[in-house]
């Protein structure tokens, strides 16, 4: 797969895609891959971008709109392009990247709020300035760094009551992955009380991978699963043994494991060698 240089933002809205894309950005390469649920006949609701900055520095996004169609599939729109328009004033005004990221993220929440039809939608956000991350993020899509031998050195909580009962120690990744109350988000945009969560940031080593995915990914797949599938190796064919894998779960050939058939997107992100 030829690796291109991407110089200008990549917006992903309503995507079907078959294969992960693969760019160099950022001192770094990335891969993203975006599809609706295979078994609905509706559009897809998540969104993604990659935002270039310059030569060591990008964002990457991912929104998972909720709400059902078209409020989500709108919702995930405008916040993830409320994060491109800020970022791009970033660039041309010489700014803050961290400041402008928060102030589009509200601007997200006001934009998502003025929509009729009751949008919502989650909001994951990655920022990368020499080989630093640092993430942000509203609701349940996931983001992650993980080391080439899988030690995770980051990994957000999930605003959800089953999320924090996993981080509190109440119940088992197994048990939340299969609980009726699962799909129940506790903060999204599109609420009047939104809150962003700020993560600390992360230097990433030579071989750490982050990752960000909606609950597409996460209702199929273990967090071990993932990283196995993520940890090691180059990266579209990290990237197409995770695809396969969710793919999997989701036609239901793996019996005993979850199934849970939905949009699913992922960005993957690894610093060059």
């Amino acid at each position: 797969m030829d690796i291109k240089y991407l110089q200008e933002a990549k917006f992903y809205r309503e995507a079907t895609m078959s294969e992960a894309d693969l760019f160099s950005i950022a001192s770094g390469q990335v891969s993203v891959f975006s599809a609706p649920n295979p078994f609905k006949e509706k559009p897809n609701e998540d969104c993604a971008a990659l935002i270039p900055v310059d030569e060591k520095s990008c964002v990457l996004v991912v929104a998972d709109g909720v709400g059902g169609m078209p409020a989500g599939r709108a919702a995930s729109s405008l916040a993830v392009d409320a994060v491109r328009t800020a970022v791009k004033k970033a660039v041309t005004e010489n700014l803050d990247l961290r400041e402008v990221i928060l102030n589009g993220i509200e601007k997200a929440n006001l934009d998502v709020m003025a929509q009729s039809g009751g949008s919502a939608t989650t909001l994951a956000v990655v920022e990368i300035q020499d080989n630093v991350m640092r993430p942000y993020h509203v609701g349940d899509s996931d983001i992650l760094v993980v080391g080439q031998r899988g030690k995770i050195k980051l990994q957000t909580v999930p605003h959800s009551p089953v999320g924090y009962a996993v981080e509190a120690g109440i119940i088992d990744e197994q048990e939340a992955i299969h609980h009726k109350e699962r799909h129940i988000v506790s903060n999204v945009l599109g609420f009047k009380d939104m809150r962003i969560e700020v993560g600390s940031p992360v230097t990433l080593s030579q071989h750490d991978t982050v990752f960000i995915g909606t609950d597409g990914i996460a209702d199929n797949l273990l967090m071990d699963e993932i990283i196995e599938c993520i940890r090691k190796g180059n990266l579209p064919e990290d990237a197409e043994n995770l695809l396969q894998n969710v793919q999997n779960r989701m036609n239901g050939q793996e019996e005993g494991h979850p199934c849970k058939a939905d949009d699913h997107t992922f960005i993957l992100y690894r610093v060059n060698k």
